[in-house]
Formats: C-alpha cells, structure tokens, sequence
C-alpha cells in the first residue's frame, strides 16, 4: 500500500511562514508528478502547484504566487511546501498528490493523496 504523509501544518499568525512536507512511502515516487492541492472550509479542493520528475512544474494561482513554492527533496519522493507571507485566506486543510501524469492541475488525474495536514492563519 502506497502511503503519501503530510506533515508541517499548524496556527501561525498572518504574515508568518510555514514549510509542508509530504513523504512518499516508496522510492517509486520519484518518477511521478507530485502535487499541493488545499481545500478552504466549505469551499472546493483547489490545485495549487506541482513538480515532476526533471523538477519542472509551477500553475501556482494568482492568490498564492511569489508567495509559495514547491521543491523536491534529493531522494525525490519528498515535496515540500514553503509557504511565506501566509495571510488569514490561506486557512485550509493541504492535500499532497501524486500522479503518473508528467503535469496536470485537475486533481481528478492524482491517484494518490494524504490525508491532508491543516493550515490555520490568524490575523
């Protein structure tokens, strides 16, 4: 059984940082495309970003770009999530993904999700 974990999540006050990390539990990950999806209470999972294999990637929406940035780990089934500038708007329950696909943004292409790590930003 494949396992992705996120990890990271908590409260911090707006203006603050945090970094999400999301572990595969198999070396097989690195050759798929992962991905950071979020979901607002009450709202619609959004894509947020993601990275493939040769390390390309990005599509981060307008709300969170020049703000977050996802990178790859050396072992490569490690993703990271660094979130600065974070601002009451960003509250949200962080989905980590993985897809074979080498790049989408519709998250009905990820096979495999985490269960999801909460990000609540106070102002």
């Amino acid at each position: 059984q494949v396992h992705l974990v996120e990890s990271g999540g908590g409260l911090v006050q707006a203006g603050g940082s945090l970094r999400l990390s999301c572990a595969a539990s198999e070396r097989t990950f690195s050759s798929y495309t992962m991905a950071w999806f979020r979901q607002p209470p009450g709202k619609e999972r959004e894509f947020l970003t993601f990275i493939n294999w040769s390390g390309g990637g990005t599509y981060l929406p307008a709300s969170v770009r020049g703000r977050f940035t996802i990178s790859r780990g050396s072992a490569k089934n490690t993703v990271y999530l660094q979130m600065n500038g974070l601002k009451p708007e960003d509250t949200a329950a962080y989905f980590c993904a993985a897809t074979t696909h080498f790049h989408s943004d519709d998250h009905r292409d990820y096979q495999y999700w985490g269960r999801g790590t909460q990000v609540t930003v106070s102002s």
